[in-house]
């Protein structure tokens, strides 16, 4: 049923420029027009006509904040929960009960011993993925194109201020991060082995002013 529902969703998005509104819309939690327009290089119009489109379809919904200066209410899109169709959880409540009946069975840390097992896996796949990279940009770049493809939702980022950086978005397992939470050190931990480099993990507001996961680059190569 899920897979149906999925298929659904690619087909009412398929356009890329309906992928790019929605991708720039999780990335800050709501954006009006104008902001779309010119963050990704498209007329007014032409992101009107996507975004009322995607909120007929129920992916989008629109709601008004008043303006700070003189003038009428500023109507914002954000995404709906049917969005998440998109943004794969990979099977958590599955995996939370395999890993409940693992612990039941076999003690309280035989969960994060498995799962470590499951995150060498993870780190052997992103070596492989960073390896051709000349540079740490390159390697860091590799790596988020790997893990958008196993179903995160992240992108890397540089300023002055904060250096290189990946902000993450979407992650499958985050509910079962919240059970268990030594798995954020763990994974981290393998990230540093795939990069070669230091990797601090904060969760905090990112570049676009939404919480999420940000996984600080120590150093460039």
């Amino acid at each position: 049923m899920m897979d149906g529902m999925f298929s659904e969703a690619l087909h009412d998005i398929s356009r890329p420029s309906c992928l790019a509104i929605i991708a720039e819309l999780k990335r800050s939690g709501g954006l009006a027009i104008p902001e779309l327009a010119k963050l990704l290089d498209m007329s007014y119009m032409g992101i009107k006509q996507h975004c009322i489109r995607l909120e007929e379809q129920g992916y989008l919904k629109a709601w008004r904040v008043p303006r700070v200066e003189v003038g009428r209410p500023q109507k914002l899109y954000k995404l709906t929960k049917k969005c998440d169709e998109l943004f794969p959880d990979g099977g958590v409540q599955l995996v939370l009960d395999l890993l409940e009946g693992v612990k039941s069975t076999f003690g309280e840390t035989a969960p994060e011993k498995l799962l470590y097992h499951y995150f060498e896996k993870e780190r052997d796949q992103w070596m492989k993925a960073v390896r051709p990279g000349k540079s740490l940009v390159e390697k860091a770049t590799r790596f988020v194109d790997a893990r958008m493809k196993a179903g995160h939702f992240c992108h890397c980022h540089y300023t002055a201020e904060t250096g290189f950086i990946i902000e993450e978005y979407h992650h499958p397992l985050s509910e079962v991060f919240k059970q268990y939470p030594g798995l954020k050190v763990m994974e981290t931990r393998m990230i540093e082995q795939a990069l070669g480099t230091k990797v601090e993990r904060k969760e905090e507001k990112g570049s676009q002013g939404v919480k999420c996961t940000i996984y600080k680059i120590s150093t460039l190569g």
